[in-house]
This record gives C-alpha cells, sequence and structure tokens, in this order.
C-alpha cells in the first residue's frame, strides 16, 4: 500500500479534512457578496482568537510578511528599538530592525533560555526614547514560550508600543492582546490555526495605527491604513488569497467550537505527553520542561549523532516529518510540534519513530518506555 505519512512540525501543520475541503471550493469573485461574508466572519472571529477589540489586518503572505509591515508602518530611519530575542526567529526582528535602518538595542538569551521580565524592563529603563520593544512569545527553533504577560506587565507606563510574534503561539496558549496591553501581535495560518501556509493577521491598536501615520518608512503593499480602510468596506485591497481565506474561516469556527480554554488545555496536556515520552527514552530535553512549553519540543542529540541524519531517518522510514536544529543548532537538536490539528496518537507516532531511528544510529537509549510514558503523562488532569 502507499506509504502513509505523519506530519509532527510546529508549521507547516496538518490541515483538517474539513479545512482542505474549503480550499478546493469554487473560487468566487474577491469583491463579491460571497467573499464579504467570509472575509467579515474571518474578522470576528480572528479577534476572538486573539482576544481583542483592536483592528485586524489581512495580509496575503508568510508570517515573516506580518513582522516586516511592522517596520514598515512603525519605524522611521534612526528610531530606537528594543528587540528581545531567545532563538531564530528573535534574530530575525533584529535583521528587520537594521535592513530598515532602526536604532537597535538588541537584549539577546542564550538559545534555550527565558527572557526575564526584570531584565528586559531594566533594559527599556537605559535607553532613551524607545519607540518600540519587539518580543518573541513562542520561539519554535528552540521550544522557548516567553512569559510575555510578564514582560508587558513590567514595561507597563513606558511610552514604547510592544510588538509580539505570536507566529506559532496563537489558539495554542494563552494570550490575552487587550488584556496584556500589547499593541501588535502578529500570527499565520499554517501554524495553530491550522490551515494552508499564505496569510498572515496583525492586531493593531489605535495607538499603534496614530504611530504609523508619522512614520517615514515606505510601504504599499502591507499598508495597514489601506488595508484597514478597505477592509472596512468589506474588501481587501488587493487580490487576497481567497480559497485559504475559505479554509480559514473553517478553522477558526472549529477552534472557537472547541473552545479557546479547551485547546489550550489540550496543548498543555500533549506537551507533557511529549517530554514524558523523550526522557522515559533516556533522552535530554533542550526545550524547558514546563507547561509553557507546549508548542514545539526540543531534544538534544547524544555525542556523535547528528540531528539531521535522524530527521532523514524517520522520514524515510517510518513515514513521519520532523525538523532539526536552526542556526547554532543545527545537528545538535531535533524537534517536533504539537499545536493546532494534532492529538496524542501523533505524539506517540513521533515517538516511536524517533526510538526506532535513535536506536538504528547506535544510540544508547531505553527501548519500549517512550510510548506507555507520553500516554500516562496525556492522561493526567491539568490543574487550573
Amino acid at each position: 500500500m502507499p506509504e502513509k505519512r505523519y506530519l509532527v512540525t510546529p508549521g507547516p501543520t496538518p490541515v483538517p479534512p474539513e479545512v482542505l475541503a474549503a480550499t478546493a471550493a469554487p473560487m468566487i469573485h474577491h469583491r463579491s457578496p460571497d467573499f464579504r461574508g467570509t472575509l467579515e466572519r474571518v474578522t470576528e472571529r480572528l479577534q476572538r482568537v486573539f482576544r481583542t477589540e483592536n483592528d485586524i489586518v489581512h495580509l496575503t503572505s508568510a508570517g515573516t510578511g506580518a513582522m516586516e509591515s511592522v517596520f514598515q508602518n512603525l519605524c522611521s530611519p534612526g528610531d530606537p528599538v528594543l528587540v528581545v530575542s531567545h532563538g531564530f526567529f528573535g534574530e530575525r526582528f533584529a535583521a528587520q530592525a537594521e535592513v530598515y535602518g532602526c536604532k537597535l538595542t538588541h537584549l539577546r538569551y542564550g538559545w534555550g533560555e527565558s527572557p526575564s521580565p526584570d531584565e528586559v524592563g531594566a533594559q527599556l529603563d537605559e535607553i532613551e526614547g524607545v519607540k518600540i520593544v519587539f518580543l518573541t512569545h513562542s520561539d519554535t527553533s528552540t521550544g522557548v514560550v516567553s512569559d510575555i504577560q510578564g514582560i508587558a506587565e513590567r514595561i507597563s507606563g513606558s511610552d514604547a508600543l510592544v510588538v509580539v510574534d505570536a507566529i506559532s503561539s496563537l489558539a495554542a496558549v494563552p494570550l490575552e492582546t487587550d488584556a496584556w496591553g500589547l499593541d501588535v501581535v502578529i500570527t499565520s495560518s499554517h501554524k495553530a490555526l491550522m490551515s494552508p501556509p499564505g496569510l498572515a493577521f496583525v492586531s493593531v491598536s489605535e495607538a499603534a495605527f496614530q504611530a504609523s501615520r508619522s512614520a517615514t518608512s515606505p510601504r504599499y503593499y502591507f499598508d495597514w491604513e489601506r488595508a484597514r480602510a478597505t477592509q472596512e468596506k468589506g474588501e481587501n485591497p488587493f487580490s487576497p488569497a481567497i480559497s485559504l481565506f475559505l479554509g480559514v474561516d473553517v478553522a477558526l469556527g472549529m477552534i472557537l467550537e472547541e473552545g479557546l480554554e479547551a485547546a489550550f488545555e489540550r496543548h498543555v496536556r500533549l506537551g507533557r505527553a511529549a517530554r514524558a515520552g523523550v526522557k522515559a527514552m533516556g533522552l535530554e530535553l533542550f526545550s524547558p520542561d514546563e507547561d509553557r512549553s507546549a508548542v514545539v519540543t526540543a531534544i538534544k542529540m547524544p555525542e556523535g549523532i547528528d540531528g539531521g541524519s535522524i530527521v532523514l531517518s524517520m522520514r524515510e522510514r517510518s513515514g513521519v516529518t520532523i525538523i532539526g536544529g536552526q542556526g547554532e543548532l543545527r545537528g545538535k537538536i531535533v524537534r517536533f510540534g504539537h499545536i493546532g490539528y494534532i492529538d496524542v496518537f501523533d505524539v506517540t507516532t513521533a515517538l516511536a519513530a524517533l526510538e526506532l531511528a535513535m536506536v538504528g544510529a547506535g544510540a544508547d537509549i531505553e527501548r519500549s518506555a517512550a510510548v506507555t510514558a507520553a500516554l500516562e503523562a496525556y492522561a493526567e488532569p491539568v490543574s487550573v
């Protein structure tokens, strides 16, 4: 029979059949009443998932396009900005800040470390006139989910806008845009939103819209004001990815039907299952061993074993796709995601395939323990 494939990565993530079916529906025109209804419904549902009353800007792009749109809309050359990074994607914010000529202060943590709210606040206090603080909620390169609420509370009262990359965290772990005072929050379709890649969404506060009016960086396709004005008429300023919108509409309905709190609890349990299985195997975690680390589990490779070869072996032998390390962690770790359309049996399948690949690479690990440990951990209730 044809080989069965399992996608267990933090993005793209598996897409439910109902969502795939929606993306295959007959094409409609993006300035028709049919699409206006979809656009309005997607916006309202996104506001519930972002937990915000702010406007949501829709972009036909990957999440990196949404990240870049922040610099285009909020920055002028020479603006002081603070980027807090703890992995590959925080470094991307810093790289974009330099491209757009910002005066960058980069608070760089070691990959795998969690930012301290007090240290972020102290750094901000030392810099005069910071316009924006850039934070990464979940950095999938390390598995770290940072304490955005604590950081936002510590820097509350400053004049700086707070921008959060929630590309992989939104709908997977708690994030309260309005209650935590976050000015800009970005996400994309192919993570916990359970949809194909190609759409990004930006929650923009009124303070951020006001700041955009005085920013001088050039913008056109990613112009937030243009997008907001057109969306108020029930349209997009440019031709959107219509089929993807139809799919995201269905996916958001599924997420809200489950309930965000239930989704958060499910992701906590999946993270526990993954970590328990890894530890039962005798491997060492790279990502933090805590409930907040519910997006990605990162695993250190034993001495002499290359993570890239393990990823390839799992795909070829078991049909299971995970991912290796990025940047300075290439070859040193492997990672699998457990967000979106994932259940505990996807996690146990990934653990079993990892076990086979590690044995094949000559690793000294505990056999036949990971799956049982994962199932037992998943069954434990989550205390509220």
